[in-house]
């Protein structure tokens, strides 16, 4: 009679090769998403560092530019990446706070529309004088209209260019940074377009208020947003000039 019986018991599967494969796996997700969101902030420093100031001449004296940049100090604190600055930046007075809507000369236009055929921009609202950057572009500080002499400052949203839609106004001004040289923009009032080129690219600080200056020696169009995507650390300044040819 057997008293005992020794039998073997089947191996158990090693479980950690799964553990770790799926820890990998994760960490290489977590790395990827990191990157995607990431790249294009350092992406455009680099551009802009590289690119943007020497890329586009512009007829003007860079010294009227860059080196007579007036300083002003907000109420709203910096600037910086690490700010605590919880500003609504949907509101276009946020941008430039000091120098606020209600001191600019009322104008009897209301709004009109505008087209960026390269970035395929069709029929923008640009509501003059506005303060909503979620319904429409901001004709900022109204002093002129469009075709006249001085200065038209349109203000836009932009964003990750991962979340780019031509027709959300948070996003439309994503790609601004690819205009160059000679690049079409076209506002249109009451079915009269007026046509202009870009001459210059430049990026400042939101301090830097000289950008909404009128000069009344030529037609000038300014689009504004911030920059790098996704941030608002700077203020991407794209100007162009009435083309009369």
């Amino acid at each position: 009679m057997v008293l005992y019986r020794y039998t073997k018991d089947k191996p158990k599967k090693n479980k950690k090769p799964i553990i770790s494969f799926i820890s990998y796996f994760l960490l290489t997700v977590g790395a990827i998403f990191l990157f995607w969101s990431f790249y294009p902030v350092i992406a455009f420093t680099i551009y802009a560092q590289v690119f943007i100031n020497n890329k586009i001449m512009s007829p003007i004296p860079s010294t009227e530019i860059a080196s007579s940049i007036k300083e002003a100090r907000t109420v709203l604190g910096d600037y910086s990446a690490l700010s605590t600055n919880l500003s609504d930046y949907t509101k276009a007075g946020v941008w430039f706070p000091s120098k606020p809507q209600e001191s600019t000369v009322h104008i009897e236009l209301k709004e009109y529309v505008l087209s960026i055929p390269k970035l395929n921009i069709k029929d923008a609202q640009v509501v003059v004088g506005g303060e909503d950057l979620v319904k429409s572009l901001i004709h900022y500080l109204p002093q002129s209209y469009p075709g006249e002499y001085g200065n038209i400052a349109i203000f836009g949203h932009s964003t990750l260019p991962q979340l780019y839609n031509p027709s959300n106004y948070k996003t439309i001004f994503t790609y601004l940074p690819s205009l160059v040289k000679g690049d079409s923009i076209y506002l249109t009032v009451k079915n009269i377009q007026y046509e202009y080129k870009v001459y210059d690219m430049f990026v400042v600080k939101p301090s830097d208020i000289s950008v909404l200056d009128q000069s009344n020696d030529d037609v000038y169009l300014t689009l504004i947003t911030c920059v790098p995507p996704g941030t608002y650390w700077n203020r991407l300044v794209v100007r162009a000039k009435l083309n009369t040819l």
